[in-house]
Formats: structure tokens, C-alpha cells, sequence
């Protein structure tokens, strides 16, 4: 039976996902908006890989699995690839380029997912696999890694991952506490007045694991000390949101296995959005208009969970793929 918390936890967050990207082409108007920004992309994508990686914890890299895992991920990446490139073609005015070793947009977490469940059973063979995915993820930042299928946020968004599968049901219970969930609150409610004041001196560039410490201007001890500091902060978080998501079952519980369906289809629309000129309109109406954005935001992640969307757009989002034969073994004869 499926865990109420886990699904509600999940489509809060997809949710999150969709808003972010409707807030992105806006921060840099409004401090309060880019201080709301660095909060949910402090915790969103740590918290979706968190529980990847809890939910990765029974891989064992079997034929059946391993079919699956294409089924779920590179099937579907392979095809939004080839959208993608157009829509973005089209909303940019570029030229229409495809190549799949580059992933567009939101996709790189599909590539991402194949590989780090793949490596899961790498992980049983370490005593301490966070701290050395935390090294990874460090050394990645302080050398060259390949823009190639998205290896740089691969490596850096690594810890995140192997945390989950350190996971048990105990740990999420932990938090249901009373007394977590009052700090949580409290956390919850101080986050944006002091992300607004760190604003000012801040790079969203760091929150999104695509920059080394080159790209981000600034020297090894800094970059290190600076990803120290955002691994605390965002674990801070993710247990923050982790603790306020209800445990019980909600209109939304059910939308939460259907999750992939609004992250792989909202970003067409962000795109029409930017080209219609949705986004600059919303920006010089004001906070109100930024208000209604984020609403319809909401809207646009439960619409793209209905039956007619999941009907029409099954065959990209969850592919059937032909069985492999049956190898038939003829019995022996005795005698």
C-alpha cells in the first residue's frame, strides 16, 4: 500500500519545481521574489532526490530492473529531448541543434536518475558513502567535468541522493514529532526575511549545481566553504518541508504518483508563457500579477495530472516497451 506522506510529499514538490520555473525569468525584478526563489531551489530538488535515492534502496541492478529504469527514464528522455529542442528553438529564436549527450531544460534529472541508480549498489561497499559522495561532489566543483548529459549537476547533486538510501521509515517518522515539527514552523518562518536580506550578495548560480568553481568566480577554500554551508542550509530545509508535508491522506495524495506527468510537460508551457509574454507582463503588473502567476502555476501542475493530459501523452511519459523473448529450453529426455 502506498505511503500517503510519500505521495503528498511528491507533488508538493513537483509543485515547487513548476513555480520555480515561472519564477525564474522574474527575479531579477523583484529582491522578495529572488529571495522566495533561493528557498525553494535550496531544498526542492535535494528534497526529490532525497527520496529518489530512499525509494532506490531495493535496486540490485537485475535484468528486470534495469529494464524498468529505461522504461522510466531514458525512453522518456530521449523523446522530451527531441521536443524540447524545438519548443526551446522556437521560444529563443536559435537554431534548432539536436544532440541527446546535452539535456534540455528539466531533463538532466532523467539522465541523472539512470545513472545514479545504476551506481546503487556501488554505495553497500562504503562505510560512510555520504561523506564520499560529499568529496565527490566537492572534487567535481574544483576540477573540469564535461557539460555532457548533465555529469557536472550528476556529481554535485550526488550526496543527495546517496543520503536516501541511508534512509529508513524511522528517520520520516522522526520528524513527524511534535516538537520537530514546531522548530520547522519556526524555520519555515524565518527562511525568506533572511534569504531577502542575503539577497543583495547573492548567486542563484550556486543553488542549481551547474558551475564549478571557475564559473562562479571564486577560489577552492571559498567554493568549498561556501557548499559546506549550502548543504547544511538546504538539509535544514528539506527536514523542514519533509516535517510540514501531511501524513494523511488529501485530495492531492493521489496526484503524487503521477508526478512525472506535470515535470515533464510544464516546461512547454513556461516556454509559451516567455513567448507570449506572459512573465514580463506579470513583472511590470506588479506583486499582485506575480501572485496570480504563481496560482496559475499551482493550476498548471494538478491540470497536467488529469486523465484527458494522461491519456494523451502516455505513450511519451510512460512507454511501452515489447518484452524480451523467452528463451525456450527443451526438457531432457531421461533414459
Amino acid at each position: 500500500m502506498r505511503d500517503p506522506f510519500f505521495d503528498n510529499a511528491k507533488f508538493v514538490l513537483i509543485v515547487m519545481v513548476v513555480i520555480g520555473h515561472n519564477w525564474y525569468p522574474l527575479i531579477g525584478d523583484s529582491r522578495a521574489l529572488k529571495a522566495a526563489y533561493m528557498v525553494v531551489y535550496s531544498f526542492h530538488m535535494p528534497a526529490f532526490i532525497l527520496l529518489s535515492g530512499y525509494f532506490s534502496r531495493n535496486f540490485e541492478g537485475r535484468p528486470d530492473q534495469i529494464r524498468k529504469l529505461v522504461k522510466s527514464t531514458l525512453v522518456p528522455y530521449l523523446v522530451f529531448e527531441f521536443v524540447y529542442l524545438i519548443v526551446m528553438a522556437k521560444a529563443d529564436g536559435g537554431p534548432l541543434r539536436f544532440t541527446v549527450t546535452l539535456p534540455s531544460y528539466m531533463l538532466w534529472f532523467l539522465v541523472a536518475l539512470f545513472f545514479w541508480r545504476l551506481t546503487t549498489p556501488v554505495w553497500r561497499a562504503f562505510s560512510r558513502p555520504v561523506l564520499v559522495a560529499v568529496l565527490i561532489s566537492l572534487a567535481a566543483g574544483l576540477t573540469y567535468v564535461s557539460d555532457d548529459f548533465a555529469f557536472t549537476r550528476i556529481l554535485q547533486f550526488l550526496p543527495w541522493f546517496v543520503a536516501g538510501l541511508q534512509l529508513r521509515r524511522e528517520h520520516f517518522q522522526w520528524l513527524r514529532r511534535k516538537a520537530v515539527r514546531g522548530w520547522a514552523a519556526a524555520v519555515a518562518v524565518l527562511a525568506v526575511p533572511v534569504a531577502y536580506m542575503l539577497v543583495p550578495g547573492a548567486d542563484v548560480h550556486w543553488l542549481d549545481m551547474r558551475q564549478s568553481a571557475d564559473g562562479l568566480g571564486v577560489g577552492a577554500v571559498e567554493y568549498v566553504l561556501v557548499r559546506l554551508g549550502l548543504f547544511v542550509v538546504s538539509a535544514i530545509l528539506v527536514a523542514t518541508v519533509l516535517s510540514l508535508v501531511p501524513a494523511r491522506r488529501l485530495w492531492l495524495t493521489s496526484l503524487g504518483a503521477l508526478t512525472m506527468y506535470p515535470f515533464l510537460l510544464h516546461g512547454m508551457l513556461v516556454k509559451l508563457g516567455e513567448v507570449l509574454g506572459v512573465h514580463d507582463a506579470a513583472a511590470a503588473a506588479g506583486p499582485l500579477a506575480i501572485v496570480g502567476l504563481t496560482a496559475c502555476a499551482v493550476c498548471v501542475a494538478v491540470l497536467l495530472t488529469t486523465p484527458p493530459v494522461r491519456w494523451l501523452t502516455r505513450w511519451a511519459v510512460e512507454p511501452r516497451m515489447p518484452r524480451p523473448p523467452r528463451l525456450l529450453v527443451r526438457p531432457s529426455s531421461g533414459g
